[in-house]
C-alpha cells in the first residue's frame, strides 16, 4: 500500500480515486432545471398575439410574416389542443386583418 501524500496532504497513488468520493458522496453532475415548454410557448404566443392585435399595420416584412405563420402553429403544439387551436385561429385572423389594412 502507498501511504505517501502530496504537498497538500492528499493521498497519492491508488488512493487518489477517493478524491471523487464513494457511494452517495460521489461527485454527481448538477441537476438541470426542468423547463416547462408549454408555459414558455404560451408566454411567447400571447406576446405575439398582443403585438399583432395592437398593430395598425403589419409589424413585419413579408418574409417575417411567412416565418411567423409557419412557426406560430408549431409553437402552439406545446399547448393543449383546444388552446392551441384558439391561439392559431386568433393569430391568423389578426394577420388577415393586417394584410387587408
Amino acid at each position: 500500500m502507498n501511504d505517501q501524500t502530496d504537498l497538500f496532504g492528499n493521498p497519492t497513488g491508488a488512493n487518489q480515486l477517493n478524491l471523487f468520493g464513494e457511494g452517495e458522496n460521489r461527485l454527481k453532475a448538477p441537476e438541470q432545471p426542468k423547463i416547462d415548454h408549454a408555459v414558455r410557448a404560451r408566454e411567447k404566443l400571447e406576446a405575439l398575439i398582443e403585438l399583432v392585435r395592437r398593430a395598425q399595420k403589419m409589424p413585419w416584412s413579408d418574409r417575417d410574416v411567412r416565418m411567423w405563420q409557419t412557426v406560430f402553429p408549431q409553437m402552439a403544439n406545446w399547448l393543449p389542443e383546444e388552446e392551441a387551436r384558439q391561439m392559431v385561429l386568433e393569430f391568423d385572423q389578426q394577420i388577415a386583418r393586417l394584410k387587408a389594412a
